[in-house]
């Protein structure tokens, strides 16, 4: 997905009309049948947790389902929502339990059970969809209960990450007798525990929210009526929110709208917030592939320029990016531009010469939805390009389509955009490439792998530091995938809606229990 909660660094809001901060002391005025209309770009993959690994899906997951652990808003710890508390247990980050709450029932009424919990993740685990969140689980052995409430997962090796892990969409749960157990569910509905119930959905287009009254976890106050318009381009969604058919618009606005945005725009506030979310160009390294030869590979990070790309396609919404994990989270680091200091179309010729591999190299870039994503494919092809040591063809898919062919391994180069799943360094590694990683790019290092799995066995994550630098110096060195860019995350709502700043940061997550009407 793909998607961190993390740390709000920043939060830049742009009042118009009253004086700033006079808005937040008027009173809300509590209008329960007023729907809040919020409009996104991001598509909903699946309404079954077990078959979808991606920011909109979970965007929505967030608001229906519930997990045993969650994040705060600007949490870095995962806390207690379906559960009561949680907890390792013993030494060695090997066994891990939670207890449910008393009193959580799904929509039909049926109690809330460990054993539902164990059936959500093993389903999980035994579907395996290969656009689904299996790989989070990766180090989950096996689930056992005991009596209506304790649920102990047994983990196959020491993993101080696994309650971030639960606090994801991965870790919904969901009615054992209303889902399959080795396959998806397609309906258009859902069977959830979380703040807001799915009153009706039609795919593409929008799905209906309402407060769940029966909600017993971590959010305080459940929100408004809500209503997620899905839009298919950022171009549309601006067009939407000047027709004032949306309340809120976020993910993703056109660069240059924001770019151009003013204080003195009346009836709109906007906000800015510092975010882990990242884009990577991901490369196909299997045999037989063009870019298959490491050197190759080498020779196309050596000849990319960031700032160009950032500044001629996002208009200074986003930030260049030299390393996996983001500015902000432990382990960042510059090790792309250690390796890569510059453009330098020499180096790269040499590169290719050494590699055996006449000039150019032709290879297939795809990529699919995104803010200005055909104006980036179309930036990265003219760099590549321009030194005549590369011949790229461009190919748009659609995302479901672009999510299948990644998967099996099908594209030799795409840019996807990582919207991390917790605030840690690994979920920028081990899902992105450790063996088997999400990325399907056919990347394996025995090197890689053992710094994740040592990296893993620290609670104290200030302690994984050396492990990272380290593990970051060999993606370097190998461009299994190439850091883009970091963004920042921007939300646009009326000046009389509240809350918007807290609707997003960065995560994937949109609280929308923290919108309502001024």
């Amino acid at each position: 997905m793909r998607s961190i909660r993390m740390r709000v660094f920043a939060t830049f809001m742009v009042l118009a009309a009253a004086g700033a901060g006079a808005w937040q002391l008027l009173p809300d005025r509590d209008e329960q049948g007023k729907t809040i209309t919020v409009g996104t770009t991001d598509a909903v993959t699946s309404l079954d947790p077990a078959g979808a690994y991606d920011a909109g899906s979970w965007a929505l997951y967030s608001n229906v389902f519930q997990s045993l652990l969650t994040f705060d808003a600007g949490g870095a710890a995962p806390v207690p929502d379906a559960a009561r508390h949680c907890g390792f247990v013993g030494q060695g980050l090997l066994t891990y339990r939670c207890e449910l709450r008393d009193g959580l029932k799904f929509p039909s009424g049926r109690a809330v059970t460990a054993r539902d919990v164990k059936f959500s993740f093993d389903r999980v685990k035994a579907i395996n969809s290969p656009v689904g969140p299996a790989t989070l689980l990766d180090t989950l052995g096996k689930v056992e209960t005991s009596g209506a409430r304790t649920v102990t997962f047994q983990l196959s090796s020491p993993d101080a990450t696994f309650p971030f892990k639960v606090a994801t969409g991965a870790g919904s749960i969901v009615d054992s007798t209303q889902y399959p157990a080795r396959s998806l569910r397609t309906r258009t509905r859902v069977d959830g525990t979380g703040p807001y119930s799915l009153s009706s959905y039609t795919p593409g287009k929008q799905a209906k929210l309402v407060p769940n009254s029966r909600y017993q976890g971590a959010v305080k106050s459940v929100g408004k009526p809500t209503t997620l318009r899905y839009f298919k381009d950022s171009a549309a969604l601006e067009s939407a929110w000047k027709a004032r058919s949306v309340d809120v618009a976020a993910r993703q606005l056109p660069p240059a709208l924001l770019a151009s945005y003013a204080p003195s725009d009346k009836g709109e506030r906007l906000t800015e917030v510092e975010s882990a979310e990242t884009r990577n160009l991901v490369l196909n390294v299997r045999t037989g592939r063009p870019l298959h030869d490491r050197r190759v590979r080498q020779a196309l990070a050596t000849l990319l320029d960031r700032d160009r790309l950032v500044a001629s396609t996002y208009q200074g919404t986003v930030d260049s990016l030299y390393s996996l994990i983001p500015r902000g989270i432990t382990g960042h680091t510059t090790a792309f531009f250690d390796a890569y200091p510059k453009p330098d179309a020499a180096r790269a010729r040499k590169l290719l010469q050494e590699a055996g591999v006449s000039a150019p190299v032709r290879f297939e870039f795809a990529y699919s939805r995104g803010a200005a994503s055909a104006s980036e494919a179309k930036e990265i092809k003219r760099q590549l390009e321009a030194s005549g040591l590369f011949k790229v063809s461009l190919r748009y898919y659609e995302w479901t389509d672009f999510q299948t062919r990644y998967a099996s391994g099908k594209l030799d180069a795409y840019a996807v955009g990582w919207l991390p799943d917790f605030p840690d360094p690994d979920t920028f590694t081990a899902q992105l490439v450790r063996t088997g990683s999400g990325m399907h790019n056919g990347y394996s290092s025995k090197e890689v792998d053992g710094l994740i799995q040592a990296s893993q066995q620290y609670e104290d994550r200030s302690r994984t530091m050396g492990d990272f630098r380290k593990l970051q110096e060999a993606v370097a060195r190998d461009v299994p995938l190439i850091p883009l860019w970091q963004r920042k995350e921007y939300v646009l709502s009326t000046e009389d809606i509240t809350g918007g700043q807290y609707l997003s940061d960065g995560t994937g997550v949109f609280r929308l229990w923290q919108l309502g009407w001024i």
